[in-house]
């Protein structure tokens, strides 16, 4: 157990150890995101009232666009040979990395929630079927509950088990959604024109650029603080070009994949309650079973990955813990997240409001965290990243009391217009209602951080 248990939490990684390659990027994020939490997003774009083509082009357009502005943030911690958050230290200081450990906390606390709901539903709803009994709240708190301990027992191993897990689970899944296209085909519909009547927003353009930030560009920023854990690892010798494309594809591939073929069963087995439940109402019976294992399956990777990163931000955050412990604390408060949000609020308000908001703390961080990268052309000291445990002061990124202020004033600023620029299914910020409606979070959140920080003056 003590060799397969990954020891390191965000120290830094010694070269001898960096022996990934870059390609290692893509098995990682292409086999967590072959899950029903990635999926889901497809169903909600469906749900906004859009027409299965309508679908397709916001998810492809925004996880396009998502992934051209993540892709650098493997550089992070690629070159500093630790995770994001830390690396991030050198812009925001040594205790202000806080910022992107909380950033990267709350959006896996949210992603990993959202695995347990899904896959605990799915779970229950094949076994329901299988079984012939009903999926009550005591059966569907079970669910949940199992799928949080398995995604935690899997996390806690570390880099080495998830990154074998991952690519175990590519060519799985992908047969396992091909048996799911031959047996929901016949009910398929590719002309389905959506509802108009329906729309999210009520008219077509806004609701179908809410369907390009909800199912498209908000996947890969939900990534931004994580593509590090993965790229610390990558040798040094490789080329920054090499690092950036490999995270590119596995962004765009890992997610669009998914997401697509969530509106594809949403179009063939449409549930506006349930994503999981309209799949499994929706199958033949020979299909059941494989459902069962896209549940059990698709959850581990998914859940695995978010929750493998989780432990490392608690670990930033609370040093006197082991990411073991850590691992299983933020477990146990994603399942929490998932009883309120499944027995307390709207499922398509609760994810859409979270997705958007969590989004817009994402993009001013990374905006921040970016510009910085090219503007001090990718340098770090790696003590002084790591001086964070005690009080430092000759650390190079000491600034003041350990905090960068004026990138911390940035981040909150970039913050609060990004979330001032929401356009959401009950929610219309100010900024969004100057723009006819129209979600202009993102945009706005990369912005103004920028600005402020280049208004305030910088690193000092």
């Amino acid at each position: 157990m003590a060799q397969i248990l990954e020891s390191r939490g965000v120290q830094t990684i010694p070269d001898s150890e960096r022996t990934a390659k870059p390609s290692s990027l893509i098995s990682v994020f292409l086999g967590a995101n072959l899950s029903l939490a990635v999926m889901v997003f497809g169903w909600l774009a469906i749900l906004y009232g859009l027409g299965f083509w309508e679908a397709v082009s916001a998810i492809l357009v925004g996880t396009v666009l998502g992934s051209l502005f993540v892709a650098r943030s493997s550089l992070l911690g690629w070159r500093a040979a630790t995770n994001n958050s830390v690396a991030s230290g050198a812009y925001f200081g040594v205790r202000g990395r806080l910022v992107g450990s909380f950033v990267g906390l709350i959006i896996t606390l949210q992603y990993v929630a959202l695995t347990v709901w899904t896959g605990g539903e799915m779970t229950t709803a094949s076994l329901g079927a299988l079984a012939g009994f009903d999926s009550s709240d005591v059966v569907l708190g079970i669910g949940y509950a199992v799928i949080a301990l398995l995604i935690a027992a899997f996390a806690s191993f570390g880099y080495g088990v998830v990154l074998k897990l991952n690519a175990i689970l590519v060519p799985v899944m992908l047969a396992l959604m091909l048996a799911s296209v031959i047996a929901l085909w016949p009910a398929f519909d590719p002309a389905y024109a959506g509802a108009p009547e329906l729309y999210a927003l009520v008219d077509f353009w806004p609701t179908w650029l809410l369907a390009v930030l909800t199912a498209g560009v908000a996947g890969p920023i939900s990534y931004v603080t994580q593509t590090g854990d993965w790229a610390r690892y990558i040798s040094a010798s490789a080329s920054e070009w090499v690092v950036v494309s490999r995270t590119f594809v596995a962004m765009v591939v890992g997610l669009a994949v998914p997401t697509i073929f969530g509106a594809f069963v949403a179009t063939a087995a449409f549930d506006e309650i349930s994503f999981a439940a309209g799949y499994v109402a929706g199958s033949p019976v020979w299909l059941v079973v494989p459902l069962l294992l896209v549940g059990l399956l698709g959850s581990l990777g998914q859940g695995s990955i978010n929750l493998y990163s989780m432990g490392l931000d608690l670990d930033a955050i609370l040093p006197k813990l082991s990411r073991v412990q850590s691992t299983f604390l933020v477990a146990i408060l994603s399942t929490a997240l998932v009883f309120v949000g499944r027995f307390v609020y709207d499922a398509e308000a609760a994810v859409t409001n979270s997705v958007l908001f969590l989004t817009a703390l994402a993009t001013s961080w990374a905006s921040i965290s970016m510009f910085e990268y090219w503007r001090t052309r990718g340098e770090f000291d790696r003590a002084s990243l790591q001086a964070f445990l005690g009080r430092n002061t000759a650390s190079k990124y000491w600034y003041s009391g350990g905090w960068n202020l004026r990138a911390t004033v940035a981040w909150v600023a970039g913050s609060i217009a990004g979330m001032l620029g929401v356009s959401s299914v009950d929610y219309v910020g100010p900024l969004a209602e100057w723009a006819a409606g129209i979600d202009v979070s993102v945009p706005s959140a990369a912005i103004v951080s920028v600005l402020t920080l280049v208004v305030l003056g910088g690193r000092r």
